[in-house]
C-alpha cells in the first residue's frame, strides 16, 4: 500500500510582477527541498514564472499553488494556476507555439506541457482559467500511479496551521482515504486532524482492510482528549465495484458520475468527544466515476454541470475549480478528488 497525505501546501496570491518573482523563489526552494537538480530547477523556474506573469497580464488577480507530491521514492511538484479572468477563447490556438502571452517570457502554453511531466487545463470564456502542471524530480512520471488524485489543504487567511488534513491509503485494486475536520481552525484543530490522520494509518498499517466504520471509531478512541473533528471515510475497490463510505460531522462527500451526483450520508457528532451513531453506506462504484469530499470550508451549492467538460479534466483542476469559485473564506478549506487512473 501507499500512503499520501495533506503536506505543506503554499497559495501565492499574483497581482503584480513582485508576486511573480516571489512564487518562482518558493517554488525553487521547495525543487531544491525534495532533491531536484540544477536542470530542473530551472524548468520549474520557467514554469512558475510563465504561469504567473500569464495571469499578471491577463487575469490579475489569480492564484498560484504549489504542493509537493511523492509517488513511492520518486518526488515532485504540483502547480496550480487560478484565475477568474477573460478565459481563453480558442486554446488550441494557444497551445502552438509562437502565441505566448504578450509581454511574458515567451515560451508559451505548449512549452510549459513540454516542461512538465503532467499538464491540464480549463478555461471557459469570460470564466477564467485553471492550468495545472506536476513536475518529477526525475523528470518521469511515477510508474506506480493507479488513482488520479487533487487535492487543496488550507489554513484560513491569517493561521499558519492547518485545522483540516485528509489521508489516502492505495494499491492497485483499492483505496482507502479519510478527510478530517478539527473543530474550529488554529494549532489545536490541527492537532486533532494530525491525530485523525495518525491514527487512519496505523490502522491500515496492521490491516490493509477495514470497513470505515471501524476506522472512524478507532481514530474516535485516539481523538479523546482533543478538540475533535468530524471525520469521513471512504474505500474503494475496483474489482469489486464496490464504495464503502461512514462519517460523522460536516464533511461533504458524494460519487459524481456524468450527470449525476450521489451524495453520500454522514451523521451528526464530533469524533473524540459525541458520536451518536455510525453506520455504513455502500454504493457501486464505477471506474470513470469522481469520488469527492470537502470539508465545510468549500460552499456545497457546487455543480460540476455549470462547467461543461470540466469533469473530464484531472481531479486537481476540478479542485481548483471549487476552491476558487466556492470557497467560503470564513474557516480552512480541503478538497480531495479522486478517480481510477487510466
Amino acid at each position: 500500500m501507499t500512503f499520501s497525505r495533506s503536506s505543506e501546501q503554499t497559495v501565492l496570491l499574483i497581482r503584480e510582477m513582485s508576486e511573480v518573482a516571489a512564487a518562482r523563489r518558493m517554488a525553487c526552494s521547495l525543487g531544491q527541498r525534495l532533491g531536484f537538480n540544477e536542470t530542473r530547477l530551472g524548468q520549474l523556474a520557467l514554469v512558475v514564472t510563465e504561469a504567473a506573469t500569464n495571469i499578471v497580464k491577463h487575469a490579475a488577480p489569480g492564484e498560484i499553488l504549489l504542493r509537493p507530491l511523492q509517488c513511492g521514492s520518486q518526488a515532485g511538484i504540483e502547480i496550480l494556476a487560478l484565475d477568474d479572468g477573460p478565459g481563453m477563447f480558442d486554446l488550441s490556438l494557444q497551445m502552438e507555439d509562437g502565441q505566448s502571452s504578450k509581454g511574458s517570457y515567451g515560451v508559451g502554453l505548449g512549452a510549459l506541457k513540454r516542461l512538465s511531466q503532467e499538464f491540464d487545463i480549463f478555461t471557459l470564456p469570460q470564466q477564467g482559467s485553471v492550468l495545472r502542471m506536476a513536475l518529477w524530480a526525475d523528470g518521469e512520471m511515477p510508474s506506480a500511479s493507479h488513482w488520479d488524485i487533487g487535492a487543496i489543504c488550507l489554513p484560513l487567511a491569517g493561521q499558519e496551521a492547518c485545522g483540516d488534513a485528509w489521508a489516502i491509503s492505495s494499491g492497485p485494486s483499492d483505496l482507502a482515504i479519510m478527510v478530517s475536520d478539527g473543530l474550529g481552525h488554529g494549532a489545536d484543530a490541527a492537532m486533532a486532524s494530525q491525530l485523525a490522520v495518525d491514527s487512519f494509518e496505523m490502522s491500515l498499517n496492521k490491516d490493509a482492510y477495514s470497513p470505515p466504520e471501524k476506522l472512524i471509531s478507532t481514530i474516535n478512541k485516539d481523538l479523546h482528549g482533543s478538540r475533535g473533528a468530524a471525520i469521513a471515510v471512504a474505500q474503494i475497490d475496483k474489482e469489486s465495484k464496490l464504495l464503502e463510505f461512514s462519517g460523522v460531522g460536516n464533511i461533504s462527500a458524494g460519487v459524481f458520475n456524468g450527470t449525476r451526483r450521489k451524495h453520500l450520508i454522514s451523521h451528526n457528532g464530533i469524533v473524540g468527544s459525541n458520536i451518536h451513531k455510525l453506520t455504513r453506506s455502500e454504493l457501486a462504484w464505477d471506474c470513470s466515476a469522481l469520488f469527492i469530499a470537502h470539508s465545510d470550508g468549500i460552499n456545497t451549492r457546487w455543480s460540476l454541470g455549470e462547467y461543461p467538460g470540466l469533469e473530464q479534466c484531472h481531479p486537481g483542476i476540478i479542485a481548483g475549480i471549487l476552491y476558487r469559485d466556492f470557497n467560503r473564506h470564513c474557516d480552512d478549506v480541503c478538497v480531495v478528488i479522486l478517480r481510477v487512473a487510466f
